[in-house]
This record gives C-alpha cells, sequence and structure tokens, in this order.
C-alpha cells in the first residue's frame, strides 16, 4: 500500500476515531489525522504480531485495524496530556 493510501486511510481512521471518542482535544484535526495516520501503522503492526492480518488494502479489516489503533493513541495522547 502506498504512502497515499496510508494517509488517507489514516485521515478516514483518525476522523471516525474521533467521532467515536469526542471530546476537547488540545491540536485540533491536525492532531487527530496525525493520530489516525499513526493508528493506522500501529494497528497494522500489532494485527500482525497477534495473526489478526495487517493494513495490505483498502477494506473493511484493514480499516478497523486501523481504527482501532487511532483510538488506543488517542486515549493514550488524551491521558498524556492530562
Amino acid at each position: 500500500m502506498g504512502i497515499l493510501s496510508w494517509i488517507v486511510l489514516g485521515l478516514i481512521a483518525g476522523i471516525l476515531a474521533k467521532a467515536i471518542m469526542p471530546g476537547r482535544d488540545p491540536g485540533g484535526i491536525i492532531v487527530t489525522i496525525l493520530l489516525g495516520i499513526a493508528g493506522a501503522i500501529v494497528g497494522g503492526f500489532i494485527g500482525t504480531l497477534i495473526g489478526f492480518g495487517d493494513i495490505s488494502g483498502f477494506d473493511i479489516r484493514s480499516l478497523i485495524i486501523a481504527i482501532v489503533g487511532a483510538i488506543v493513541l488517542l486515549a493514550l495522547y488524551r491521558a498524556l496530556r492530562r
């Protein structure tokens, strides 16, 4: 999957993670997008380690992995910023 696909998938994952976990975040939408991109990478890495699969294309499984990764990173970010 190319870098542009990672960015688009991360953007979607970040927006959906923000919708699932509403609230005020320092940094706004830019930080949310960056957390989504990082979440896609972290989610793909963890998914590969536990045998669930990796982010290899633009499908529902890859999107779910990316969203879970983005939610985890958003929760950690919120906990560290308090």
